[in-house]
């Protein structure tokens, strides 16, 4: 079987696969966050844009996956 670009690309490998590496960012972000004994407002806030980010960059990716399907 041999694998063409077009197939490759029709099934959303590297889309899929930083997707995957940004939510492990973000969830590694929230862990460092937890684990700090006194967080100060600079890492509050780095944690909040890092999670805010991650809200777009999900629903930029769920809207990329839904126009696919048509």
């Amino acid at each position: 079987m041999e694998v063409t670009v077009e197939r490759f690309l029709k099934w959303k490998i590297l889309p899929r696969f930083m997707m995957l590496l940004s939510t492990a960012m973000s969830w590694r972000c929230a862990e460092w966050f937890m684990d700090l004994d006194n967080p100060t407002s600079q890492q509050s806030a780095f944690v909040s844009v890092v999670m805010g980010v991650m809200t777009g960059v999900f629903g930029i990716w769920m809207g990329h996956e839904h126009k696919g399907d048509k």
